[in-house]
């Protein structure tokens, strides 16, 4: 059989999915506006495309080509927005840094992306003092800063962020190219071993963006996003492009505010002041918003938020709930650009009550449209989609990394047959919902049986006492592994409830059929935090280390 592939005429324009399309639609629909950061910077979209010009000119004035790498070193600005578009549309690689790691991690991936220039807020410049006698590849270095001011630092700066855009010329002519072309990079940071470099295309983030976009408002839901939304992230925009939302947003032209550094109180402020009506963020964000002492002091009815990163409690989903915020989860990862899926309701799920919806909205999700989600077991074959067959969740979709940066071998184990391996474990049920049970490294295996980790926290989020938990395995001699729940009791029940009651809540769930006797845990340890990653994930690694060393 031959294939009939398409002849175009010699003056036919290819046309290439970059990210400076993106911008064009904005300009179009919805130029006058508004984008915020924090209580001190307001603009419009034509403000912002000037802007991503004049940053393109004075990147380039400081040597940035195609095939630089720019790194970036922020909290969650205008500006950071500004270098998601201005530095890929140049043809150069933005790496957005996680500013959370280490030293050895931050010189390790400023080495190993082998960044030409760095863009630093003026807040780490200590971080960056810490290692620049190690930089192997770092030319420029260009200070950001709110307050206009140079701080006194041992690195050689080539400037004021601000001082140089607005001085930059205001046009910029982005040239064409591959799609295929590298746009973007950051390293994620497992548990064990050095962060592995992750990398998209242009083609990939745009597909991502509309992906995403029919996603989120193409179809009926709870939650329909539309270009009316007011946006504001509060998710680290070096995480993930903070979920690709931001390029969503942009394109549809909806008003977008951006917090700065995270702090309960300028958030619940910009939520309030500017009416934000869309966030995004992991649950220990919004365990930290609804526990505020500050919440009762605000109307947040109508707020949608996406939960990922982690899975969402039924316990935290029902306290959003009670206080107007429509929540519900998502599900990817940092391979995965990441959208993958999204507990999005069908529309015979929105006349059901509060309780019925709640555990579809603390699902896994849908798949979103051009993502492929199959269960397999350890011999590769994939399992029916009965809400019971459990395996290895594995995808594809077109927006996936096609590897790992400079690691051949970690890249072939990451798609091994063809298709993304997860590390999760999970299993799809009759309505083609996903449900994570549990991460392959962090399910409990007790005798020859497996416990889901992640089960036994929604269990115990769902006391009344309980503000946050974690659940590992403990070597145990006659089991090999016995559940071990940590759990961090609310400021109003401290004194007030014991280890043994909350042991004795999962034996509610043993009758109700939802786990079995063997999966109640040995014991819960009420103790005072649970410790997280620097993306705020809680990290079982170090819980490990400190409960079973």
């Amino acid at each position: 059989m031959t294939f009939r592939k398409i002849d175009p005429s010699p003056s036919a324009y290819n046309y290439q999915l970059l990210i400076k399309h993106i911008l064009e639609t904005p300009l179009i629909y919805s130029p006058e506006r508004e984008i915020v950061y924090r209580d001190m910077v307001r603009y419009t979209y034509r403000d912002l495309n000037r802007r991503v010009h004049q940053l393109a000119n004075t990147l380039a004035s400081q040597g940035v080509e195609p095939g630089s790498t720019v790194a970036v070193m922020d909290w969650d600005s205008h500006r950071y927005l500004e270098c998601f578009f201005a530095v890929p549309m140049m043809g150069a690689v933005l790496h957005t840094i996680n500013v959370r790691l280490s030293p050895e991690q931050l010189i390790y991936t400023i080495n190993h992306a082998e960044d030409d220039v760095i863009l630093v807020n003026e807040e780490f410049l200590p971080l960056l003092e810490s290692v620049k006698d190690k930089f192997t590849t770092v030319k420029k270095i260009i200070l950001i800063s709110d307050s206009g001011k140079t701080p006194d630092t041992s690195l050689t700066l080539e400037g004021e962020y601000e001082d140089m855009v607005n001085k930059a010329e205001k046009s910029y002519d982005f040239p064409d190219f591959d799609e295929n072309t590298m746009a973007t990079t950051f390293y994620t940071t497992g548990t064990t071993g050095l962060p592995k470099g992750v990398f998209f295309s242009h083609r990939q983030l745009v597909m991502h963006t509309y992906g995403m976009l029919a996603n989120m408002a193409a179809f009926e839901s709870q939650a329909p996003i539309t270009s009316k939304d007011v946006y504001m992230p509060i998710t680290p925009m070096f995480h993930v492009h903070a979920w690709g939302v931001p390029y969503v947003m942009t394109l549809l032209g909806a008003k977008q505010v951006y917090p700065g550094r995270y702090e309960p109180e300028m958030l619940l402020k910009l939520l309030v002041s500017e009416k934000v009506t869309f966030s995004h963020c992991v649950p220990t964000i919004m365990h930290m918003l609804v526990s505020s002492p500050a919440i009762t002091n605000f109307d947040l009815t109508g707020w949608k938020v996406i939960i990922g990163g982690s899975a969402l409690p039924r316990g935290l989903c029902r306290e959003a709930l009670k206080l107007g915020i429509n929540i519900y989860a998502a599900y990817g990862m940092s391979e995965t650009c990441p959208l993958l899926t999204s507990a999005v309701l069908k529309p015979k799920m929105m006349d059901w009550n509060e309780e019925e919806q709640v555990k579809y909205r603390c699902r896994t999700g849908r798949p979103a449209p051009n993502v492929y989600v199959r269960i397999w077991d350890p011999q590769g074959n994939a399992l029916p989609h009965d809400g019971e067959s459990t395996g290895e969740v594995v995808v594809r979709s077109p927006w996936l990394t096609q590897g790992y940066t400079k690691d051949a071998e970690k890249s072939e184990e990451l798609w091994q047959g063809g298709w993304l391996h997860t590390g999760d474990i999970g299993y799809l049920d009759e309505e083609g919902y996903l449900q994570i049970t549990d991460r392959l490294k962090d399910v409990i295996k007790t005798g020859g049986e497996w416990i889901s980790s992640l089960t036994l926290e929604d269990i115990i989020s769902q006391h009344e006492a309980v503000s946050e938990s974690a659940a590992i395995g403990v070597a145990d001699e006659k089991w090999g592994e016995r559940p071990l729940v940590l759990v961090v009791v609310k400021d109003s029940h401290k004194d007030k409830v014991t280890e043994d009651e909350l042991r004795d809540f999962f034996m509610k769930f043993v009758d109700a059929g939802e786990i079995p006797k063997y999966g109640v845990p040995n014991r819960v340890q009420i103790v005072d935090e649970i410790p997280k990653t620097s993306v705020g994930k809680i990290n079982k690694k170090d819980i490990r280390t400190q409960f079973t060393s």
